[in-house]
C-alpha cells in the first residue's frame, strides 16, 4: 500500500465525516434553541407552564449533552457489503440498502432523512462486530476510522470476503482494526471498545435482555468492557424499561469505579448508577480492605444469625427497670418484666418499626398494676404518662431508635460478641471479627450494615416539600429525572451489572440482590481470579439466591487482548501451580519484550522501586500501575514515589494500588512490588496480568 493510496482514502472518508459533523452541529444548534425556547415558557406565570418549561429544557439539554459527549470519534467504522446482500426487514437496514454503511456513536440522518450514520447498537451495525472471514455476513471490507477531533487521522481495514467481485474495486489499507487499537497507550480512564468489539464479545453484549447473562473469561478478554457496552445496548434498545427502572453497575473498588466512569457517557448514556461494593449503602463510602481471613468471616452467610441476635439485643445503657411516682402511687417495672416485653415484641420483628407497640405493652403492664387503685380510664392514663418526662426518658433508653452502625459496633465488644456468635463462629473467628469492627468501616462491613438495616427497619421519613417539587419538575441536583427520583437508597433497579463477580462474598450478594429483586442481570468474572477463602460453595449459593430462577445465557471469552504473550506467560505460570487444568485465554500478540524480574536486598528496595518506575515512565506513553501486596506497603511506596518522582508524572500517569484493588484495572506498564507478599496465587495472577506492554517485578525474596 502506497502513502498516496492511504492519503486518497483518508480524503474520501473525511468528506463523509465532514457531512456528519455538519449535520450534528445543526442538530446541536436546534437543541440549544429548543432549550432557550423552553425557558421562555416561564413567562406565562402559572405552575403548568413551569412544569412544561422544565420538561422541555430537560429533554433539550439532555439531547445537547448527548451531542457534546459523542463529538470525539463520532464516526469510527464503515462496512462495504456485497451488492447482492439482502437486507432484513429492519427499517434501518432498509435505509442503508445499496450503500456503504457508516457506524458511529449516534444515529444521524440528514435533513431529507438520508441516513448518514448508524448507531453502533442498532441491528444494522451488528455485522461490524460479528462478521469474520469465515462468516462475513455479506461484508466485503470492514474499515475502522480513527479521528482526532473532526479530522480523520488513520484507517485500518479487514478484507473479509476477497472472493466477492466487488472486492477488486475496494482499496484496503492499514494493518487491521483490532491490532491497531491494541497497540495504543491507555489513558487514566478505561477506553470504550465500541470500535473494536469482537464477535464473541458482541454476542454477549447483545444477549437477550431478560434473565441473567453470565460472561466469564480470563484476564484481558474484555469482560468489563462487554458489561458496560451491554448496559449501553440495553438502554438503547428499551430506554423506557431500563432508564426508567434504572441500571446499577457494581464494581469491586472506588479505584475501579473511577476507572470505568467515563465509558458510558462516551457511549451516550449517563443514566446508569455506578457504585463500588463499599458504596452501596447510603451514607457509607468504605475503602478499607480486610485480610482474606477476616473477609471469610464477615462475608460468610453465618453472619446472618450473628447479626439477627445482635439486632434483637438490648442497648448497652438499658435502664434497670422503672420506679416513678404518679398520682400519689408508685409505678414499678422490673428489669425482668421489661426484658420479657422486649423479647415478646422484638423477636423476629424490626425493632425500629415495632417501637410503638413496645411502648404500648409497657403502658398496658403499668396500668394493669394500678387499675384498681386509681380508677381512671386507660386512655387518660396513657396520655398523662406519655407526657411525663421521666417516663419518656425511660422509654428512650429502654427502646431507642438504633442505627445499623450502632448495632455493628456492638460486635466489637468481645462479651457481647460471645453471646451473638456462640455456636456459630469459632473463638479465633470471634477474635478476628471483634478486632476488625473496632476500626473504621471496611468494604466488608457494608453488607453487614445493609443486613442490619433489614433486620432493624427504619422509621418512615416524610419527603421534603421542596424535593417533591424538584422531582416533579424533572431535575434534582443536576441529575437526570430518573436518577433523581430513584434516590440514594433505591432498591428496584431494572438491570444490575456485577463486575469481578468471582470476588463478591455471600453477604455482598445478599446486599446486591436486595437492589435487583425484579431486575435482569449481567454478571461478569473469572473464577480463576477468586480470592475467597471461606466455604467454597457459599458464594454460588448466595448468588443463585440473589438472581433467583431466572433463565441464564452463558458466554465464554477466550482471547486475551490486553497482555502481550510474554507478560501473560508469567501470570499463567503462577495460576497453573494451583490449578493445572484451568482453561486460560490465548494472548494474541507478541512484543518480543520479556518481563523484568529484579531481586534486591531490603535496603535497596526503595531506590530500586523509584528507578524502575522512572524507567517504565520513559518506555511507555500511557499509565504505569505500581502494585503493592497490601495497604501498608502501598502507603509506604506512595511516600517513596512522592519524594522520588516529578509531581506531575505521579499525578497524571502513576497509580499505586494494592493487589486486591488492581482487579479489573489495566495499565500500559506495571511495577509489581514484593510478589511473595501477595496473599494468594490467584490474587498474584491478577496483579501479573494488568500490563499491556511492560511488566517489572521487584522483590527481596524469591517468589517464582
Amino acid at each position: 500500500m502506497s502513502d498516496s493510496t492511504l492519503h486518497d482514502e483518508i480524503v474520501l472518508e473525511q468528506k463523509h465525516v465532514d457531512r456528519v459533523y455538519s449535520r450534528l452541529a445543526r442538530l446541536r444548534a436546534d437543541a440549544k434553541q429548543a432549550e432557550a425556547d423552553g425557558y421562555q415558557l416561564a413567562k406565562v406565570g402559572n405552575f403548568g407552564s413551569l412544569v412544561e418549561r422544565d420538561a422541555m429544557v430537560f429533554h433539550a439539554a439532555r439531547r445537547r449533552h448527548t451531542f457534546d459527549s459523542q463529538h470525539e470519534g463520532l464516526v469510527f467504522g464503515r462496512l462495504d457489503l456485497r451488492p447482492d446482500f439482502e437486507a432484513s426487514d429492519d427499517p434501518e437496514e432498509q435505509a442503508w440498502a445499496n450503500r456503504a454503511r457508516y457506524v458511529g456513536r449516534l444515529g444521524v440522518r440528514g435533513e431529507d432523512g438520508e441516513p448518514l450514520l448508524i448507531d453502533w447498537r442498532a441491528p444494522a451495525a451488528a455485522a461490524f462486530y460479528r462478521a469474520t472471514a469465515a462468516r462475513p455476513l455479506g461484508v466485503i471490507r470492514r474499515r475502522m476510522i480513527t479521528s482526532f477531533g473532526e479530522k480523520v487521522t488513520s484507517l485500518d481495514d479487514d478484507l473479509l470476503d476477497p472472493s466477492a467481485e466487488a472486492a477488486a474495486e475496494l482499496r484496503v489499507v492499514g494493518d487491521g482494526a483490532l491490532m491497531a487499537a491494541l497497540s495504543r497507550a491507555k489513558g487514566t480512564g478505561m477506553r470504550d471498545i465500541v470500535a473494536t468489539i469482537q464477535h464473541e464479545q458482541d454476542l454477549a453484549i447483545r444477549s437477550p435482555a431478560n434473565g441473567v447473562t453470565v460472561v466469564e473469561g480470563g484476564p484481558g478478554t474484555g469482560k468489563t468492557a462487554v458489561a458496560l457496552h451491554r448496559a449501553a445496548f440495553l438502554l438503547y434498545t428499551d430506554r423506557q424499561r431500563f432508564a426508567g427502572g434504572g441500571v446499577l453497575i457494581v464494581g469491586p473498588s472506588p479505584v475501579f469505579v473511577q476507572y470505568i466512569e467515563t465509558v458510558l457517557p462516551a457511549l451516550g448514556e449517563d443514566s446508569a448508577t455506578l457504585r463500588s461494593l463499599g458504596q452501596l449503602v447510603e451514607g457509607v463510602n468504605a475503602t478499607r480492605e480486610e485480610t482474606a481471613a477476616v473477609r471469610a468471616v464477615k462475608g460468610s452467610l453465618r453472619m446472618r444469625k450473628v447479626l439477627r441476635r445482635a439486632a434483637e439485643d438490648e442497648p448497652a445503657d438499658s435502664p434497670d427497670g422503672l420506679r416513678m411516682r404518679y398520682r400519689g402511687t408508685w409505678l414499678t417495672l422490673s428489669k425482668r418484666d421489661a426484658e420479657n416485653i422486649r423479647r415478646k415484641i422484638g423477636r423476629g420483628s424490626r425493632r425500629n418499626e415495632v417501637r410503638g407497640r413496645a411502648f404500648g405493652e409497657i403502658l398496658d403492664h403499668l396500668f394493669s398494676g394500678v387499675r384498681d387503685e386509681l380508677r381512671i380510664e386507660q386512655s387518660r392514663f396513657d396520655d398523662e404518662l406519655s407526657d411525663h418526662e421521666e417516663f419518656r426518658t425511660f422509654l428512650r433508653r429502654w427502646w431507642p431508635i438504633v442505627t445499623p452502625a450502632t448495632v455493628l459496633s456492638w460486635l466489637g465488644d468481645p462479651r457481647r460478641l460471645r453471646r451473638y456468635a456462640d455456636g456459630i463462629l469459632s473463638h479465633d473467628e470471634q477474635r478476628l471479627l471483634a478486632r476488625s469492627i473496632k476500626n473504621e468501616p471496611s468494604i466488608d462491613d457494608v453488607p453487614l450494615l445493609d443486613e442490619i438495616a433489614e433486620l432493624i427497619g427504619t422509621q418512615p421519613k416524610p419527603k421534603a416539600r421542596k424535593q417533591r417539587q424538584q422531582q416533579a419538575l424533572g431535575l434534582v441536583g443536576g441529575q437526570s429525572r430518573e436518577r433523581a427520583i430513584r434516590g440514594a437508597d433505591y432498591r428496584d433497579y431494572a438491570h444490575v451489572v456485577v463486575d469481578e463477580s468471582q470476588d463478591v462474598t455471600p453477604m455482598q450478594w445478599r446486599m446486591i440482590g436486595r437492589r435487583g429483586g425484579a431486575a435482569s442481570w449481567t454478571i461478569v468474572g473469572d473464577p480463576a481470579q477468586s480470592a475467597w477463602a471461606g466455604n467454597a460453595g457459599e458464594p454460588a449459593r448466595a448468588r443463585d439466591e440473589a438472581i433467583s430462577s431466572r433463565a441464564r445465557h452463558e458466554h465464554r471469552l477466550t482471547t486475551n487482548y490486553r497482555n502481550s504473550a510474554e507478560i501473560f506467560e508469567v501470570a499463567a505460570e503462577v495460576i497453573r501451580k494451583v490449578q493445572p487444568d484451568l482453561p486460560l485465554p490465548v494472548a494474541v500478540r507478541s512484543t518480543g519484550i520479556a518481563p523484568k524480574h529484579i531481586l534486591v536486598g531490603g535496603e535497596d528496595l526503595r531506590p530500586t522501586v523509584v528507578a524502575a518506575v522512572t524507567e517504565l515512565l520513559s518506555e511507555v506513553e500511557g499509565t504505569v500501575g505500581v502494585i503493592a501486596p497490601e495497604a501498608q506497603a502501598r502507603d509506604r511506596i506512595k511516600s517513596w514515589l512522592r519524594h522520588g518522582l516529578p509531581a506531575e508524572a505521579l499525578e497524571a500517569r502513576v497509580s499505586v494500588v494494592t493487589a486486591l484493588a488492581a482487579k479489573g484495572m489495566e495499565y500500559d506498564a506495571v511495577a509489581l512490588i514484593e510478589p511473595a507478599g501477595v496473599e494468594n496465587a490467584r490474587t498474584l495472577y491478577v496483579a501479573l496480568s494488568r500490563a499491556t506492554q511492560r511488566l517489572t517485578t521487584i522483590a527481596t525474596r524469591q517468589w517464582r
